[in-house]
């Protein structure tokens, strides 16, 4: 009885240092997200909430390559529906009482339950072991560019090592579980053979009652402090895309691709120039914002958003014409930069209660003029990802920042920009004499 209250407590402990600790870092990433400029991306909820269901939890985009979606959809849907048996296993903790369930539901549909439940867990096992040959062995060319080197290719290994293990804890606790019951210890009730494990329980015949109550309460522990392991690890982690999937999804930009937006500061530079009555008096004008971007404060609350949503997959990079001729850029690694900035930008306030400037910016120090220069604007990017990340955005404004503020500009493009103004099309023929070929 002592030692069911000293696990109760130590639970209940653990429980709550968990969700402290995870509330805390998701309030962080909150704050820096909202570090960036206001947009309005709250009209149509309707189609808002279809693109959520189609595209975060129906995955649809995903299956442009069928199969890698298929074990994606299995280890995704293990994942989700999983949680189920954590409830139980929450609640067991919390009252000290094990398998909560089974006199509520009753021993055949409980078995059915954890039925269903071991045949997804073998499903993530499985699918997670695939992903890594497929990473680690097969090295498939998306999965293995030089911007995974190090940590990110890391991370991925230590998320999906870490459902295996806590998918085999699951099905070893659950086969000591039954063995348990054929020897009739009090506080182990009876259940019906479960679908899988039940096949496994000749591997611990022989062993004591108590050997098999050690095994099977220490995958159970060991279980559930790896999910909490897990889900205080994601925020750290590339992996935090299966929580902002879903807000990344509804919140896209509902405007077909290829749209740009306008800057009212720009054209407002120009109204007042061509009609300088309706210029602010002097000393009225609102503080100046850059003319697009230079850091990650001058980027959209969604850009931002759209960097804690990127899972590193490569599908962008992978269909993007400048990387796949050889050129710097790499749409995956503008979403990898922009959060990398981000999250030090978070640590310059953590440290100094406000942003103090450090001499950095996502332009030049994360992101290369050249990287930049490489976009051809195609949209490939923005439609090949699985969530509806938009890359392009990030570049967009920060190529406006180098010309509006830094005028960096190729020759070339200047030449353009000069035709553009002067004859109101990119080449140099005056707008009287557009159609002259026509009489040729």
């Amino acid at each position: 009885m002592f030692m069911h209250i000293v696990q109760q407590l130590l639970f209940i402990l653990c429980t709550v240092a968990a969700i402290y600790i995870f509330t805390k870092k998701v309030k962080e990433l909150r704050r820096n997200i909202l570090l960036g400029r206001d947009e309005d991306l709250t009209d149509n909820p309707s189609q808002r909430w279809r693109n959520m269901l189609l595209l975060a939890v129906g995955q649809k985009k995903m299956f442009k390559k069928p199969i890698p979606a298929f074990l994606h959809l299995a280890v995704y849907a293990g994942f989700i529906i999983i949680n189920i048996e954590i409830l139980e296993i929450f609640i067991d903790g919390m009252t000290g009482m094990h398998r909560v369930f089974v006199p509520i539901v009753g021993e055949t549909l409980y078995s059915i339950l954890i039925g269903c439940f071991e045949i997804l867990g073998a499903m993530v096992l499985i699918g997670c072991l695939i992903f890594l040959i497929r990473r680690n062995i097969l090295k498939v060319a998306r999965l293995n560019m030089k911007e995974l080197n190090g940590w990110p290719r890391n991370d991925a290994n230590i998320i999906l090592c870490t459902e295996v293990v806590l998918m085999s804890l699951f099905l070893i606790m659950n086969t000591a579980d039954q063995s348990l019951q054929s020897l009739m210890p009090e506080h182990y009730k009876h259940t019906e053979p479960f679908w899988i494990t039940g096949h496994f329980t000749p591997m611990f015949s022989g062993l004591s009652a108590g050997t098999l109550m050690a095994i099977e309460r220490t995958c159970w522990w060991l279980h559930i402090l790896g999910v909490f392991f897990f889900l205080n690890y994601l925020p750290y982690s590339k992996h935090f895309h299966v929580l902002m999937a879903f807000p990344n999804a509804y919140y896209s930009r509902l405007t077909p691709n290829g749209t740009m937006k306008n800057m009212p500061d720009i054209q407002n530079e120009v109204l007042y120039m061509m009609e300088p009555e309706k210029a602010p008096p002097a000393g009225a004008e609102a503080e100046h914002k850059r003319f697009g971007a230079k850091d990650v404060m001058d980027l959209s609350w969604k850009n931002l958003l759209d960097a804690y949503s990127c899972t590193e997959c490569g599908r962008c990079t992978s269909v993007c014409p400048a990387n796949n001729t050889g050129k710097q850029l790499s749409p995956r690694k503008i979403m990898m930069d922009t959060r990398d900035r981000l999250e030090e930008v978070g640590k310059n306030i953590n440290t100094n209660k406000t942003f103090k400037e450090d001499g950095k910016s996502l332009l030049n120090d994360y992101i290369s003029v050249e990287e930049l220069r490489a976009c051809t604007t195609c949209q490939a990017c923005v439609d090949a990802c699985p969530v509806m990340i938009d890359p392009l955005s990030i570049i967009i404004q920060l190529r406006r920042s180098l010309i509006m503020e830094d005028s960096n500009a190729p020759q070339e493009w200047n030449m353009m920009f000069g035709n553009i103004e002067n004859n109101m099309a990119p080449w140099k023929f005056s707008p009287d004499d557009r159609d002259a070929w026509t009489l040729q």
